[in-house]
């Protein structure tokens, strides 16, 4: 939405003036433990025994060598091994893994086909016949940038103007009402003559004149004609009125504002401006000022279309 200014400030010593805004659109796994059984270590030891027998006879004496038992004999102690059998470990799964969907594979899209002459033409298509129809538009004074063959943001605003034009809807699509229109070379024509920017706010267009000769031709958004608060917090009409004026002030950047930011403003009647806009649609919508495109006002600043004192008029 734009923001309204009061006064008739001059350019120099002029501090920057409120400014408008765009209206409308300014499981688990459990595993046994190993078990190991030992046995208890035995021992046994022999008790050692003796005997000593003496015998004597009983016609001699005679004495026998003496029996002797062998030394007792002790028994190594006899260790049992231990056992050392270990179940396996055993795996249980309390719970079956689910088993995952197999992921759809995504069909490829379908490639758009490349638009030929006659095809109804939107935004995001490309070719050899969007150039075409670009240059034609540029050729009857549409401005849309370089035609480089794909229909962006700049295209739909030069087809939305040239739809203005013929007075057929303004949906910026390129039908073949809207073909009919460019073949026919439909232009508008200055009202004022001279040198200056015009602003049609019957058709909604901006139109940059020299010599008395349309030049270029712009998409614009003016006025609503709806009540709003100002920034003065009265209720105002949003209105462009219509009369001759001259530029007086300009902003080269962002013009910040109670209701709003303004790109690149040229004002021309207290806090009315052409300025950039992010958003111009086919109908009005603004608080007063005349919207164009943020290219649109860029390319203005670029060639100093509308140097300082120069004419606007508006019916």
């Amino acid at each position: 939405m734009v923001g309204m200014r009061r006064g008739g400030a001059t350019a120099l010593g002029t501090a920057a003036l409120a400014a408008a805004l765009l209206l409308g659109g300014c499981g688990g796994v459990s595993i046994g433990r190993s078990s190991q059984s030992t046995a208890a270590e035995g021992s046994s030891t022999m008790t050692p025994s003796s005997s000593t027998t003496s015998s004597t006879t009983s016609s001699a004496t005679t004495t026998a060598p003496p029996s002797t038992t062998k030394p007792p004999s002790t028994a190594k102690p006899t260790t049992a091994k231990p056992s050392t059998t270990s179940p396996s470990p055993s795996t249980t799964t309390s719970s079956a893994t689910p088993s995952k969907r197999p992921t759809p594979t995504p069909p490829k899209p379908t490639p758009k086909p490349t638009p030929t002459a006659g095809d109804t033409l939107r935004p995001g298509m490309s070719g050899a016949y969007v150039k075409s129809v670009q240059q034609q538009l540029s050729s009857l004074g549409y401005w849309l940038g370089t035609p480089d063959g794909s229909y962006g943001g700049l295209t739909t605003q030069a087809v939305m103007a040239l739809q203005k034009a013929a007075g057929l809807g303004r949906d910026g699509i390129f039908g073949q009402q809207t073909r009919k229109a460019l073949q026919a070379g439909v232009r508008p024509s200055s009202r004022a003559g001279g040198d200056g920017v015009e602003v049609d706010k019957g058709r909604q267009l901006l139109l940059i004149v020299r010599g008395g000769r349309v030049q270029t031709i712009l998409n614009t958004s003016t006025g609503s004609g709806q009540e709003y608060i100002s920034s003065y917090g009265t209720k105002a009409i949003a209105t462009t009125p219509s009369g001759s004026y001259h530029v007086y002030y300009t902003v080269n950047g962002m013009d910040h504002g109670k209701l709003g930011d303004l790109w690149r403003p040229r004002f021309f009647n207290g806090g009315i401006a052409v300025h950039g806009a992010s958003y111009v649609p086919g109908y009005p919508a603004s608080h007063g000022c005349a919207r164009v495109s943020n290219p649109a006002i860029d390319m203005i600043w670029a060639n100093d279309i509308m140097p300082m004192g120069s004419r606007v008029t508006v019916y």
